[in-house]
């Protein structure tokens, strides 16, 4: 059933974005975001980790929209007529590596205030042909509600004595986008699982923050040798932990590409079904954009790089095999995943 525009505005959820983004960009998001009753809950002095860990979510959605034109495109031809997008889970790549600066190493970088929102890890994956692994984070109190993470790490220590020394030279001075306030408000929400309004409002933009590149521009060389091994190491160099993607789930991810495929659209050629058949998943091809580079004299220049992109997934709903009760398939496929990561590779 539809919400009444009165029954959002009641919400703490509302509340949370109106304060963050402003009216105009609250609306905007939930006419885009498909939000589930439960999330609606009615405002009151303090916040739960849930509303704020899909304020987050939501921000981060539209942050993905505002670099990948293919995306946008699409979710305004879907809002044009009269749907919404169902948020399935966001990407994002992070780095296993001896020295990262001030961010924490790899995936402890967003498991450090993914956990104090409610997410775990649900489920790990190798992404072996990568030299990465996956780890998808759920969220406890909300898993078909709040959009997942799937959280990318590569190991640096399984590539070259050159590509170590190139991403040592991309990562080491990396800054931490939280500071000591931010790690004590995620220290108190983790002991409560609560936060006073002023402080998630404080909060939210510091954690939506943390979804960008936290290092300086890197060298052309050092892209040049990481480009040889990792094509997803090059792309970390350029986009850092930014949103690799959002995925919309749609009833019927053959159906979808199809008809973007017939438009003309850079749609993945095609789609990558899981080995138990229950989850299905394709995407736009990477958009490409414009990023500096310095070079042995000091001067920038500046080269076309793919950036991120927007995907498309199917899950069946099976039974649980330990209750019985139909859910979602909510798991990924290593497979499937390795399948996705090429659509930052193509163009490289």
């Amino acid at each position: 059933m539809a919400h009444t525009q009165a029954q959002i505005e009641r919400s703490q959820l509302w509340r949370l974005l109106e304060a963050s983004a402003g009216r105009d960009s609250a609306a905007a998001l939930f006419e885009m975001i498909a939000v589930d009753a439960p999330l609606l809950a009615e405002a009151g002095d303090s916040v739960p980790r849930v509303i704020l860990a899909q304020a987050m979510n939501m921000l981060l959605f539209a942050k993905n929209l505002d670099v990948v034109p293919e995306g946008k495109r699409y979710v305004d031809e879907k809002l044009a007529a009269g749907g919404q997008v169902v948020f399935d889970h966001g990407a994002l790549r992070t780095v296993a590596a001896a020295n990262t600066g001030a961010l924490p190493i790899g995936e402890l970088a967003f498991k450090r205030f993914l956990e104090p929102l409610g997410f775990a890890v649900a489920g790990l994956y190798p992404l072996a042909r990568l030299k990465m692994t996956g780890r998808a984070y759920c969220h406890v109190d909300a898993p078909e509600s709040v959009a997942q993470f799937f959280v990318s790490e590569l190991h640096v220590d399984q590539f070259s004595p050159a590509f170590q020394k190139a991403v040592d030279n991309v990562v080491k001075g990396s800054r931490d986008p939280l500071n000591d306030r931010d790690k004590a408000l995620l220290v108190k929400l983790a002991d409560a699982r609560v936060l006073p309004f002023a402080e998630a409002v404080e909060l939210l933009p510091k954690l939506v923050g943390c979804f960008a590149v936290q290092h300086d521009t890197p060298a052309m060389a050092d892209y040049e040798t990481l480009l040889a091994e990792s094509a997803e190491m090059a792309w970390i160099s350029t986009e850092g932990n930014c949103f690799n993607h959002a995925t919309d789930h749609v009833d019927d991810v053959f159906a979808v590409a199809d008809v973007l495929r017939a438009q003309g659209l850079p749609i993945k050629d095609k789609v990558e079904v899981s080995a138990n058949g229950s989850v299905r998943q394709t995407a736009f091809k990477a958009t490409q954009v414009e990023r500096q580079f310095r070079v042995a004299d000091g001067a920038l220049v500046s080269r076309v790089v793919p950036g991120s992109f927007y995907e498309f997934i199917t899950r069946d709903v099976i039974a649980d095999p330990a209750t019985g009760e139909q859910k979602r398939d909510l798991r990924f496929d290593s497979s499937n995943a390795q399948g996705i990561f090429k659509m930052t590779a193509a163009a490289c």
